[in-house]
């Protein structure tokens, strides 16, 4: 017989909010984020020896900008050059995948969680998991939402306040609600911004 939990990673729905096993698997992960946002921004060991224990996979050494929020903690993997800026939350009912250099501004929301659309269900506490992957060089702007079951490819930028409920493919500027590929991203991109060059400033 399957538990709530295998049902959960298996894409059933399933029991989030009265399963024994569940609801402690949350709370510890409560705990120990609750722990992490009160540690000293100078704190880094620590900071550190916490994320080790919140979450799965760890590649590199990430930085989470506090305040941090996740459900379980161990169902995501980051990779290398893995960067959050404040009060990012993951809800990881099913698994979350970041590659290398993927960067999170303030305020987004990456969401495998929905709830029972049937009101009865999900008055029972019903609710359902995808899982959500990230590529690498992936950027994601201030107040984006992640929902579940989306793909987003590598050396892709999602616009602030986008909410991205379909796959985006690699190499583009997505944004927008519901987000939507603007353009792809090309080699002029490599020469938008000002580049500080010694010796090269005007007047030397």
């Amino acid at each position: 017989m399957m538990t709530e939990w295998e049902k959960a990673q298996a894409g059933f729905m399933y029991d989030a909010n009265y399963d024994k096993e569940i609801v402690e698997a949350r709370t510890r992960c409560a705990d120990l984020c609750y722990a992490f946002n009160q540690c000293l921004p100078s704190d880094t060991e620590k900071q550190d020896q916490l994320l080790h224990q919140i979450l799965g996979q760890i590649k590199g050494k990430p930085v989470v900008t506090a305040p941090f929020y996740c459900d379980y903690g161990f169902n995501i993997s980051v990779g290398e050059n893995f960067y959050t800026n404040h009060n990012c939350t993951i809800l990881d009912g099913a698994k979350v995948e970041f590659g290398d250099n993927v960067f999170i501004a303030p305020n987004c929301v990456i969401s495998t969680a929905g709830h029972a659309i049937d009101g009865e269900q999900r008055a029972k506490g019903l609710e359902i998991a995808r899982p959500i992957k990230i590529g690498n060089n992936v950027w994601l702007g201030a107040n984006v939402s992640v929902l579940p079951g989306v793909t987003i490819g590598d050396n892709t930028v999602i616009g602030a306040g986008s909410v991205v409920n379909k796959d985006i493919p690699s190499g583009v500027v997505a944004a927008g609600n519901p987000c939507r590929v603007l353009r792809e991203i090309t080699e002029e991109d490599r020469h938008r911004y000002p580049i500080f060059e010694e010796g090269k400033q005007e007047g030397r």
